[in-house]
């Protein structure tokens, strides 16, 4: 839409008219002012329809994650499918305003793909992938920088694999891979700056029952330390790194009979610190804000109270420069809690269906509007983007 341009008939206007291109132009974003209006309004609603689908096929979906793939300078999606049962994985191609209308089969295999992380693996500049899958090998596909990507590397042997996370967990710059093992001990793969992956570190036990890792320096002594969330009702863990290549005793935190499945880490308190929160199943998730010395000054629940939450993400989702956490949930809403006085407390917004199983999510800024959009993974539903506006009641 075209706004008309100021001239000398603009004293001319009513104030009626002034109001309705002040909502017109909120609306279309043509007004910088407007826009900062809207980046200080906290609130929001997460919009979804029938075209804002990853296809029509429901798959058994687990993880969901955004990239440029084909460098055309919008996010692009892929879609890890399967878990225990061998599915085709996909590529889906941004056209424009979060129209995710070309999708492409990652390779020729039917896969049990439970986890897609991307990231530079080979220091070319262009995004690569790694494919988590449950006792199938897990690999690594290096891209092109167009979209399309080749089989590359195997990591380790076939293993219960729940998750995958990259990080530089020895501090030379490279992104590692780290494989989340349900029951197994987890593995960390070193990289050499090739995506070569020749050493391989082990951590936690044959029964733990880790189902998420973060990674932070959270004692500041230049070493990044792992963040586990354990299901089964195993104590949540911290493993403070030593010298790159070994890790301390855990250090367990939390409700000691708590299950959990996800952990992200940021500073939601804007204290310079690094925290952390974790999604916990029956029961409220957690932030827990750090004290930089490895321990904690608090911890603030947010979400649902009986929550089942799978997946967390993190991003300033209503522009006020904090930053929030969104959850996806098995059998019940997701959840956008947004950050109130510095993670004093987290206010809920809901948003999605409580018939789906969301075990997945992402955010980034699908539509190019501005605001992080969601992205979720569901198993046995299709799959699909809720777009971020303004203006909405949140909801308890």
């Amino acid at each position: 839409m075209v706004m008309p341009q100021p001239n000398d008939r603009a004293t001319e206007f009513t104030p009626l008219l002034v109001a309705l291109l002040s909502v017109i132009a909120g609306l279309f974003g043509a007004s910088s002012s407007c826009e900062a209006q809207t980046k200080r309004d906290p609130s929001r609603r997460m919009t979804t329809n029938s075209r804002l689908t990853l296809g029509t096929q429901p798959l058994r979906s687990a993880s969901v994650r955004a990239g440029d793939f084909d460098s055309d300078g919008d996010l692009d999606l892929v879609v890890a499918n399967g878990r225990h049962w061998p599915q085709q994985n996909f590529l889906y191609f941004n056209q424009n305003s979060a129209r995710f209308n070309v999708a492409r089969r990652l390779g020729e295999d039917l896969e049990t793909s439970y986890a897609c992380e991307p990231g530079d693996l080979d220091g070319d500049g262009d995004l690569d992938l790694v494919i988590g899958n449950d006792h199938a090998p897990t690999r690594v596909w290096l891209g092109d920088g167009t979209g399309h990507f080749a089989k590359h590397a195997i990591l380790g042997d076939p293993t219960s694999l729940r998750g995958v996370t990259l990080a530089d967990v020895n501090g030379d710059d490279f992104l590692d891979v780290i494989l989340i093992c349900r029951g197994r001990p987890n593995q960390v793969h070193l990289n050499d700056g090739r995506a070569s992956f020749q050493t391989q570190i082990s951590f936690g036990g044959e029964r733990e029952s880790t189902l998420g890792v973060a990674v932070a320096d959270l004692n500041e002594d230049g070493w990044p330390d792992l963040i586990l969330a354990n299901r089964d009702q195993q104590p949540n863990a911290i493993l403070f790194g030593i010298d790159g290549q070994r890790f301390s005793e855990p250090k367990r935190f939390g409700d000691q009979t708590q299950s959990s499945r996800a952990v992200v880490t940021a500073d939601f308190n804007a204290d310079g610190k690094a925290d952390w929160a974790v999604g916990n199943l029956g029961d409220s998730n957690r932030v827990y804000l750090g004290d930089g010395k490895g321990g904690t000054i608090g911890e603030v629940p947010f979400g649902l109270p009986d929550g089942m939450t799978y997946g967390l993400a993190v991003a300033d989702m209503n522009g006020d420069e904090m930053l929030d956490l969104v959850t996806c949930n098995v059998r019940q809403k997701g959840v956008v809690a947004i950050n109130q006085n510095a993670a004093e407390s987290f206010d809920m917004l809901a948003y999605g269906s409580d018939e789906t199983s969301s075990y997945g999510l992402c955010v980034g800024d699908f539509d190019s509007d501005g605001d992080p959009d969601i992205a979720v993974a569901n198993s046995d539903d299709v799959n699909r983007i809720y777009l971020n506006h303004s203006s909405a009641r949140f909801v308890q």
